[in-house]
């Protein structure tokens, strides 16, 4: 069942996947209904699940349920990744690949490649306070309050 995504409790889980690219303003509109429709139909089990999405910083996409409701299974859980893979080839986008790392530069969103990191912070193109895309967090009230994070917050922190 679709539920608005700033109504998923602050214990919700997560899931957020990071696109390769940002997404065009005609993009965002067509993979809305898409969204919607996936978490309406999304179970677990016969049970139907509470749960929203949302597309975030023209770059992320976020998967959030309230398992006091009912809890994703191995099966639905597969099937949340069956769906961003077919957005993937849809869009022709990468959203499930994990090399690139997000940061707000100069006020918008850039991805660096994790092999780039110490270089970069070397050469001082990321600084301890640059905000972070921590996109391993798993609960709502993170995504609230620490989502970005400074850099030097979060697990980059021993590259400062």
């Amino acid at each position: 069942m679709y539920v608005p995504f700033n109504q998923l409790p602050a214990s919700a889980r997560l899931w957020i996947y990071q696109a390769s690219r940002p997404l065009t303003a005609a993009e965002l509109a067509a993979v809305q209904p898409a969204l919607q429709q996936f978490v309406e139909e999304w179970t677990s089990h016969g049970r139907v699940l509470q749960a929203s999405a949302a597309l975030m910083h023209q770059q992320f996409l976020v998967l959030g349920l309230d398992e006091a409701v009912a809890d994703a299974s191995g099966c639905s859980i597969d099937a949340s990744v069956r769906f961003v893979r077919a957005l993937e080839e849809q869009m022709g986008i990468s959203l499930l690949e994990k090399s690139q790392l997000a940061f707000i530069i100069d006020g918008k969103v850039q991805l660096l490649d994790r092999r780039e990191l110490k270089a970069a912070v070397v050469e001082g193109r990321l600084l301890p306070d640059t905000p972070y895309f921590d996109n391993t967090i798993a609960r709502h009230e993170q995504l609230q309050t620490a989502w970005p994070t400074p850099a030097a917050s979060s697990w980059l922190g021993r590259y400062f």
